[in-house]
C-alpha cells in the first residue's frame, strides 16, 4: 500500500479530511439504521442495498509506528553524537528530521502513560512506576476512562492495532492470572500484545505474554534466544499478516522494547564489538562525545559541557583493579544497545519489503528517560540488591571474578552510575531527575516519506512526549474524540508537531511544560527554565526538606545545556516561574509533592489497594506467572507453606511451589523423591534444607515452616520440614531479601517458569511429575497445626474469611 506525493498538512487536527463523512467526535462511531425501502423478497428487484463497508480512517492516513527505547541517554547514539553505533537512527534520521529538544518525564510508568494519552503524567495518575502507585489523585497509576489512550482512539477510527514489549502501566494489584484486564494493552486499545508487563525483564528468561495469556519462550538461551529478536520477529509476522489480509488498512504499532533497561544482556559477539573501547573511562567519553555532537550539528557550537556533579564519582577516583569490571560493564551496554537499534532496523527492512515504509509515520524516540543511574556508582552483577537495599555485599574482587558474567544468563547486570552520565552528554545528570535535562532530554527521529519533505534536517522546536499523540491524530486527518464509550474526554495537553515537519523555523508551539519526579522538578516557559534537583537516583532519602529546596534559573535561548545558572542575576524571573510551576503543578494534580522512596513500596503506607486479603492464601496446582504482588507477602515475618502432593510409584521430582528466580527467591520442591527447601539470596549465597528420609508415595501433605529471627528487616530465620505433621529435616537460612524477589519473576505451583531459583533444574524438568493438588500460604502462624485432614483444614480457612 504506497502511495505518492506529499500530504498536505491539517492544520490543528480539529477536523477530519474534507471527502470523510462520518462524525467521529464521538466513539464508536454509532452505527446508523437503514432507511430505505425493504421489500417483501429478496428477489424483488429492488432489493437492492448499498455495500458493507469496513469502518476505516479518513483517507490517506498514514500507516504508525512508534518505537520508543528504554533507558537510553541522548548522548548514546551516533545519531545524536554517540560512539555507539546504530545504523538504523541514523539511517531514519537521514532520511527524516532529528528532534534534538524532545522530552520525557525522567521516568519509564510515567513516560509511556503520557505517551499513550497525550496528556501530562500526573493527569493520568502516574506520578511514578506502578509498583509506588498512592492514593493521591496525580500517583494512582490508574489511568482515568476521561483520558482515552491514542491506540482505542486510532481502533474505534478504523486502525489494525499491535504492541510488542514493554507494558509498564498495569496497576501491580491488577496483574494477576484474574486481571482485570481494562489497563493492560489489550483493554488500552491494542487488539494485538506481545510481551511483558513490569518495569523490566531477564532477556533471556522473559516473563511473556501473548495478550493476557503467559507463555514460555520457545527456545533456550543456549539456543539462540533472546526477548529483543523474539519480540521483533512477532512483530514482523504481525505486520505482514495485517497487511496480507487488509491493505488498505492502516496500522498502529507501537514497538517498545526492554532495552537498553537493566539487565543490560546481549549476546557475547556485541558486546565484544567495543572491546577495550571504554579503557579510558566516563570523564574521558565524555568530551569525546561533546565533541562529537558539536560536529554532528545536535548541539550549538557554543554550547557548554556541565560539570560531573561531585556526587558522581571521578573515573580517576575509582580503584585500579575495578576498572576493567567498569570497562565491561560499558561494553556490554553498548552492545546492548547496537543490538536493539539492529533489530528495529529488521523491523524497519521488512515495513520497506512490503511497500509501506514510505507511508508510515516512524517515530523513533530514543529513551523513555535519560540514562540509568540506579546501577549504584560501581555497578552491579544483579540489580536485585539495590531493590533490597543491600550495598558491600559484592566486593571489588567478587566483581572482578565474575566479570566475565556480565550480559549473559548467569547476570542481572546495571553498568555504573559514571556510565550514566556520560551517555547524557552534555547535560547535567540522569534518570529520574526531571529537574534538568540530562534526565529528559531524548534524541528523537521523526521519518515519514511521504508526509515530509525535508530529509536530514535537524528540528530545535521543543517538544514533549505529550506531543507524540496529538501529532498523529492530525498526520491521520482525526479529531480529538469529545466523547469515548460515553464518557466525555479531557482534552489532550500536547501540541501537534505537525507544524515542524516542513519549516524549521516556525515558532514553536509547545510554550509551557512542566517537569516534577520524587520531587525533583521545574517548568520550562518561552525559553526559560527554573529546576530544583531534590534527590539523586541511588539516594535512599533526599538530604533537605522540598521547602529547602535551592532552585537555578536557566535561560535556554542563549545556554543550550542548562551550563550557567543565573538565579542571583534575575530574581524575580526566577520568582516568577517558580509560581508559574505551582499553578501547572495544581492545574495538573502533581500537588501534593511525594518525595518518599521505599516508603512507597508499603502498600499500606502507600494507601493503594493489595490484591490479597487476610493472613492464609490457597493456591491451585495448576496456578502460573502469580506476579509478585499477586501472592502473599511472606517476607520478613514467620510463615508457613503447605501442599497436599501425590507422590508416584517411581519418586518424586520437580517444584512443588516456587517464587522468584535465579537472582533471588524460594522454592519448595522434590529432588531424587526428598522434600527440600532452597532459599536463594539474590544469586550470591543459596542455603539448601533437605528431608532426611524419602518421600513415601500416594497423597500426603508436604510443609515447610520458616521462623523468622526479626529484629528488623532481611534477617535470617530457621526452617523445618514436615511430612504429614512429622520432621523429617530443618536447618538455617542466614539471610533474606527485605523488599523485593524480583523485578520480573513470578510464582508458580507444578513447576518453574522463567529461571530457576534452585540448581539441579534445566528446562522442562521442573514440571513436578506427580500432581500438586493445593499450596497455602500462611504468615505469622507458628503454632499452626502440622497436619490437618481436608475437613479441618476446610473448617480453619471458612472460619478466617
Amino acid at each position: 500500500m504506497k502511495k505518492n506525493g506529499h500530504r498536505r498538512q491539517a492544520g490543528n487536527g480539529s477536523s477530519t479530511s474534507p471527502s470523510d463523512t462520518l462524525q467521529r467526535e464521538v466513539l464508536p462511531i454509532p452505527d446508523q439504521p437503514y432507511q430505505g425501502v425493504r421489500p417483501f423478497s429478496a428477489a424483488d428487484p429492488s432489493a437492492k442495498f448499498p455495500p458493507i463497508k469496513p469502518l476505516r480512517p479518513p483517507a490517506g492516513a498514514p500507516n504508525v509506528l512508534v518505537v520508543l527505547l528504554d533507558d537510553v541517554g541522548f548522548g548514546a547514539t551516533s545519531a545524536f553524537g554517540g560512539v555507539i553505533h546504530t545504523p538504523t537512527a541514523d539511517r531514519l534520521a537521514k532520511g527524516g528530521l532529528k528532534y534534538n529538544r524532545f522530552h520525557t518525564t525522567a521516568l519509564c510508568s510515567p513516560t509511556r502513560a503520557a505517551l499513550l494519552t497525550g496528556r501530562n503524567h500526573h493527569a493520568v495518575g502516574f506520578g511514578g512506576i506502578t509498583e509506588i502507585a498512592t492514593s493521591s489523585p496525580g500517583y494512582t497509576c490508574v489511568r482515568p476512562n476521561h483520558c482515552a489512550p491514542v491506540p482505542e482512539i486510532l481502533k474505534l477510527n478504523g486502525y489494525s492495532t499491535a504492541q510488542f514489549g514493554k507494558c509498564h502501566e498495569v496497576p501491580v494489584w491488577e496483574t494477576s492470572p484474574v486481571g482485570p484486564f481494562d489497563r493492560w494493552p489489550t483493554g488500552s486499545g491494542f487488539e494485538y500484545f506481545f510481551g511483558f508487563v513490569g518495569g523490566e525483564t531477564n532477556q533471556w528468561y522473559p516473563a511473556l505474554y501473548e495478550n493476557t495469556t503467559p507463555i514460555e519462550p520457545d527456545r533456550k538461551p543456549e539456543e539462540g534466544y533472546h526477548f529483543m529478536a523474539d519480540m521483533t520477529e512477532r512483530a514482523i509476522a504481525w505486520a505482514q499478516q495485517q497487511k496480507a489480509l487488509t491493505s488498505d488498512k492502516p496500522f498502529f504499532m507501537y514497538f517498545a522494547p526492554g532495552a537498553t533497561h537493566a539487565p543490560h544482556h546481549v549476546p557475547k559477539e556485541w558486546a565484544d564489538k567495543y572491546k577495550g573501547r571504554f579503557d579510558a573511562g566516563w570523564d574521558k567519553l565524555r568530551e569525546e562525545i561533546f565533541a562529537r555532537q558539536k560536529k554532528l550539528g545536535v548541539i550549538p557550537k557554543d554550547c557548554e559541557l556541565t560539570p560531573r556533579p561531585q556526587e558522581i564519582p571521578a573515573w580517576n577516583d575509582m580503584p585500579e583493579k575495578l576498572k576493567p569490571v567498569l570497562a565491561r560493564q560499558m561494553e556490554v551496554y553498548a552492545g546492548f544497545l547496537e543490538y536493539a537499534d539492529h533489530h528495529v532496523g529488521l523491523l524497519i527492512e521488512a515495513l520497506e519489503k512490503m511497500d509501506v515504509l514510505d507511508d508510515t509515520l516512524v517515530y523513533y524516540i530514543i529513551g523513555d528517560n535519560g540514562a540509568s543511574a540506579e546501577g549504584s556508582p560501581q555497578g552491579t552483577l544483579n540489580e536485585g540488591f539495590l531493590f533490597n537495599n543491600i550495598f558491600g555485599v559484592e566486593t571489588p574482587e567478587y566483581l572482578i571474578e565474575n566479570m566475565h558474567k556480565l550480559g549473559t544468563p548467569e547476570a542481572y547486570n546495571h553498568y555504573a552510575v559514571g556510565w550514566a552520565h556520560a551517555m547524557d552528554t552534555p547535560y547535567q545528570w540522569t534518570k529520574q531527575v526531571a529537574s534538568h535535562y540530562g534526565g529528559t532530554r531524548n534524541g528523537t527521529i521523526v521519518h515519514w516519506p511521504n508526509g515530509i519533505r525535508a530529509r536530514g534536517e535537524v528540528r530545535e522546536q521543543f517538544s514533549h512526549v505529550i506531543d507524540v499523540g496529538p501529532t498523529i491524530l492530525e498526520a491521520a486527518n482525526l479529531p480529538q474524540p469529545v466523547l469515548v464509550h460515553g464518557v466525555q474526554q479531557t482534552p489532550m495537553q500536547g501540541a501537534s508537531m505537525l507544524y515542524s515537519f516542513d519549516d524549521a523555523k516556525a515558532p514553536e508551539r509547545h510554550e509551557t511544560q512542566y517537569f516534577e519526579m520524587f520531587g525533583n522538578r521545574g517548568i520550562y516557559h518561552q525559553g526559560w527554565a527554573a529546576v530544583t534537583k531534590h534527590r539523586t537516583p541511588w539516594e535512599s532519602a533526599a538530604k533537605v526538606s522540598l521547602e529547602n529546596d535551592v532552585w537555578e534559573l536557566y535561560d535556554t535561548t542563549k545556554d543550550w545545556s542548562q551550563a550557567r545558572n543565573l538565579a542571583g542575576k534575575h530574581p524575580e524571573k526566577l520568582k516568577e516561574l517558580q509560581q508559574l510551576f505551582l499553578i501547572e503543578a495544581a492545574k495538573y494534580y502533581v500537588l501534593p509533592l511525594d518525595d518518599r522512596g521505599v516508603e512507597r513500596f508499603n502498600s499500606e503506607i502507600a494507601g493503594r489497594p493489595e490484591l490479597i486479603q487476610g493472613d492464609s492464601q490457597i493456591l491451585s496446582g495448576s496456578m502460573r506467572r502469580i506476579s509478585e504482588n499477586s501472592l502473599m507477602n511472606l517476607k520478613n515475618k514467620s510463615h508457613s507453606v503447605t501442599a497436599e502432593v501425590e507422590i508416584p510409584e517411581s519418586g518424586a521430582h520437580g517444584v512443588i511451589i516456587t517464587q522468584g528466580g535465579q537472582f533471588g527467591g524460594w522454592c519448595l520442591y522434590a529432588y531424587k523423591n526428598r522434600l527440600r527447601y532452597c532459599y536463594n539470596y539474590g544469586g550470591l549465597r543459596r542455603y539448601y534444607i533437605e528431608a532426611g528420609s524419602a518421600l513415601p508415595k500416594g497423597t500426603h501433605q508436604v510443609r515447610m515452616e520458616f521462623k523468622y529471627d526479626g529484629g528488623g528487616v532481611g534477617k535470617g530465620g530457621t526452617v523445618t520440614l514436615y511430612v504429614d505433621g512429622k520432621k523429617v529435616g530443618g536447618g538455617r537460612v542466614e539471610e533474606t531479601l527485605a523488599n523485593v524477589f524480583s523485578a520480573d519473576e513470578t510464582a508458580d505451583v507444578g513447576r518453574e517458569m522463567g529461571s530457576f531459583v534452585a540448581e539441579g533444574f534445566t528446562n522442562g524438568d521442573s514440571v513436578f511429575n506427580g500432581r500438586v493438588k493445593w499450596v497455602q500460604l500462611d504468615k505469622g502462624k507458628e503454632d499452626f497445626d502440622h497436619f490437618l485432614s481436608p475437613e479441618e483444614r476446610f473448617r480453619v480457612v471458612m472460619a478466617r474469611q
